[in-house]
């Protein structure tokens, strides 16, 4: 069977698309002790990294937990192409999503579609400790 260039270069894609695949691991199964996870101080925001890789089907997961002071933020309002979710363990957050405010406490979530604008802010008296979940790609 003969192929022409033409034909060839219609592999180059998946060609492409397979390397990517392969270059990316799947998240393992694994326990992440809290006192374990590295802080990353910005001022007096602290982060801890918790996984960020892919699962068996290729999707992006990104896992983070966040401690603000009183007052504290982030980073300013913003959108991006991945969904995201709020998960507050304690203290009191106000989160805005497409100019809607809602002060969350402890157990409270909030889900943040695709290039929905987006931010939230410590609205309580203490820290408030909270987890972040971004699925996709940015």
């Amino acid at each position: 069977m003969n192929y022409s260039r033409r034909d060839l270069s219609l592999l180059l894609p998946f060609l492409a698309a397979a390397e990517a695949g392969a270059q990316n691991a799947v998240l393992p199964s694994k326990t992440y002790s809290f006192e374990e996870l590295p802080v990353q101080a910005s001022g007096e925001n602290k982060l801890r990294q918790v996984l960020d890789g892919e699962t068996h089907a290729g999707v992006r997961i990104e896992l983070h937990e966040t401690d603000l002071p009183p007052g504290g933020a982030p980073h300013p309002p913003h959108h991006h192409v991945q969904e995201e979710m709020i998960l507050i363990r304690e203290g009191t957050m106000e989160v805005t999503i497409a100019g809607r405010s809602a002060k969350l406490g402890p157990g409270s979530v909030a889900y943040v579609a695709s290039n929905e604008e987006h931010g939230w802010h410590n609205a309580g008296a203490t820290r408030a400790h909270y987890l972040v979940l971004a699925i996709g790609r940015d």
